[in-house]
């Protein structure tokens, strides 16, 4: 028992070293390449806090720039809950929308959100589309395959 005790902690101390040493020579890092020809990414933003619907904003264009996407990305912007505050006109964002609507990004509010706050389609910019629920558009969106981005 003695014999089969000691060979398998030995057995378990060199798969140990053997896992730690390939995790040591395993340093080069390569940075994900773009192979397809084109990418969709959904932009979720259900929070009205002025520092994060920026933040969404500035995400978005600096992976407009990236190199490796560049001319390949489809990125719908869908808001819902809270996020709608992104979109009303009486807020400071359209400046920002429309240069992201100009570089072909499509705007996206879920109409139960407006439905249920009673906020008028007026109240928000002429460029938003609507779909009938954010959760029933996000569901749809994975299993087309689209990237999920909820920073």
């Amino acid at each position: 028992m003695k014999t089969i005790k000691a060979l398998l902690i030995a057995l378990l101390c060199f798969t140990s070293i053997s896992i730690f040493a390939q995790q040591k020579t395993a340093t080069t890092f390569e940075p994900a390449k773009a192979y397809k020809k084109h990418y969709n990414a959904l932009y979720i933003l259900n929070e009205a806090e002025d520092k994060k619907i920026k933040g969404i904003l500035r995400n978005i264009n600096n992976v407009l720039s990236d190199p490796r996407l560049k001319g390949k990305l489809q990125i719908e912007v869908l808001a819902f809950s809270d996020g709608v505050e992104m979109y009303k006109k009486a807020n400071s964002y359209q400046k920002l929308l429309v240069a992201l609507k100009d570089k072909g990004v499509v705007f996206v509010q879920c109409s139960k959100t407006i439905e249920e706050r009673k906020i008028d389609k007026n109240e928000l910019f002429d460029f938003v589309n609507y779909v009938p629920t954010g959760n029933g558009e996000i569901i749809l969106r994975q299993y087309e395959g689209w990237a999920i981005v909820h920073p």
